[in-house]
């Protein structure tokens, strides 16, 4: 697989300050000045993603194949039809890891071959890649590919290699799960709740949410997806661990944020206190859990709502997702400063 048009793109993010690698026996490390990051070879995927001091991560990023069930995906009987997606949403195996540096493949890099390396290796560039085959019949692969510049900026590729036999996608996108509950989060795309189907009442400009509203259906049921996005950020103030614990009057100065931004297309995302499958198996809004996390979805692709009479016919066409088709897409991870502006 030809890897050229992706170490270009993190050429161009990489600027001249240094990245410092640690090949370690479980885990990869990269350091640089305000971050640290750890990709898991076990967990398959990003497991620490630490800026100023902070963690933003709770669990490990994973490709996203389900939306909790609308009440038009009920009518229609479209969750029955591609119910295989929720299980690949649960279930991912990793089939490969490959690691590059400067755009040179690494090769053998778990123990014990990482002894070779002898210490830390210092780098402009590191881009981890990891490919996922998932729970479906017939299977299929993902391939996320993380580029880490010298500014901490991490630039996201996301390939869904589309397979004959496979149903139509309720969405496709990454889940990123954060250790607390957000205080908000701001974003430049369309006003309001969208989606592919029901864009027109948006209008584009940048937005502020207070808290992570969840919409209040009688049935708990996918919601607050906002279409034609060019960046979110997210804002936290509080944190898991002891030491970094603010009082509540400080919350004013010690609010933190990280930003999510397009790099060629613009993106869909969701920011809500539930995964989908929390959402999906509750019945009623008192059946949810407390809400102690930030579940973020950044989306290549949504599927449409329909409810064209009264929640029963299918969606239209153009606002389907086809399981046969590719799906690629591109997004940055972007840490910011304490005053809220971008690394």
């Amino acid at each position: 697989m030809d890897y050229t048009s992706k170490q270009q793109a993190g050429d161009s993010l990489a600027g001249k300050k240094k990245l410092r690698v640690v090949f370690g026996d479980v885990v990869l490390g990269v350091l640089g000045e305000g971050f640290e990051y750890l990709f898991s070879y076990s967990q398959g995927g990003m497991e620490s993603l630490v800026i100023n001091g902070r963690e933003w991560l709770y669990r490990t990023p994973k490709p996203s194949f389900w939306r909790a069930t609308t009440d038009n995906d009920r009518g229609s009987k479209f969750s029955f039809k591609s119910a295989m997606w929720m299980g690949a949403d649960l279930f991912l195996r990793t089939d490969q890891i490959r690691v590059l540096l400067n755009g040179e493949d690494m090769h053998s890099f778990m123990a014990p071959d990482n002894n070779r390396f002898g210490g830390e290796k210092e780098a402009d560039t590191l881009t981890v890649i990891f490919v996922y085959a998932t729970a479906t019949v017939p299977e299929t692969l993902v391939e996320v590919s993380y580029t880490v510049a010298g500014d901490g900026r991490i630039q996201v590729d996301v390939h869904y290699f589309g397979k004959e036999g496979l149903p139509e996608l309720p969405v496709f996108g990454m889940r990123f799960i954060m250790p607390t509950k957000a205080d908000g989060y701001r974003y430049l795309g369309l006003s309001g709740e969208t989606y592919p189907d029901r864009m027109a009442g948006g209008v584009k400009g940048e937005w502020s949410v207070c808290g992570l509203p969840v919409t209040p259906y009688l049935v708990p049921q996918d919601c607050g997806v906002h279409m034609d996005t060019d960046w979110v950020e997210i804002d936290r103030y509080s944190v898991l661990a002891n030491e970094h614990r603010f009082k509540e009057q400080e919350k004013e100065n010690q609010e933190f944020s990280l930003r999510f931004e397009k790099i060629a297309a613009p993106f869909a995302f969701s920011c809500l206190p539930y995964t989908a499958l929390e959402l999906e198996n509750a019945t009623h809004q008192e059946e949810l859990p407390p809400a102690r996390r930030t579940v973020v979805c950044i989306l290549g692709a949504v599927r449409g709502v329909g409810g064209i009479d009264s929640w029963g016919s299918d969606v239209e066409k153009p606002w389907h997702i086809d399981g046969e088709k590719d799906i690629e897409y591109s997004f940055a991870i972007v840490p910011m400063q304490t005053d809220r502006r971008p690394v």
